[in-house]
C-alpha cells in the first residue's frame, strides 16, 4: 500500500469512528462508497455533530466556505474533503 492509500484509508476510518460515534452505532458495513444521507440517514444537525467530531479527532478546522454538497455525498468524499484541508 503506498503512503498516499495508506492516509486515505486513515482518513476514511476517521471519518467512519466520527460517524459511529455521532450516530452512537458501530458502522462495521461503511466503504468509501457509503452514502451519507441516503444510508446513514444524517441531518444537518448530524452533519455539524459529524464535522466537529472530525476537528477534534484530527485537530483540524473545517472552513464552512470551503464545505461544499458534494464533499458529503459518501464516506470517501468526505475522506477526500479533508485530506485537502489537512
Amino acid at each position: 500500500m503506498t503512503t498516499a492509500a495508506a492516509t486515505d484509508q486513515q482518513l476514511v476510518t476517521a471519518v467512519v469512528a466520527a460517524l459511529s460515534e455521532v450516530l452512537g452505532e458501530p458502522l462495521p458495513d461503511a466503504t468509501p462508497d457509503t452514502r451519507l444521507f441516503d444510508e446513514l440517514h444524517l441531518d444537518s444537525t448530524s452533519v455539524l455533530s459529524l464535522l466537529m467530531a472530525l476537528e477534534d479527532s484530527l485537530e483540524l478546522e473545517v472552513d464552512p466556505e470551503s464545505l461544499e454538497q458534494h464533499h458529503l455525498e459518501t464516506v470517501g468524499s468526505l475522506a477526500g474533503y479533508v485530506a485537502g484541508i489537512r
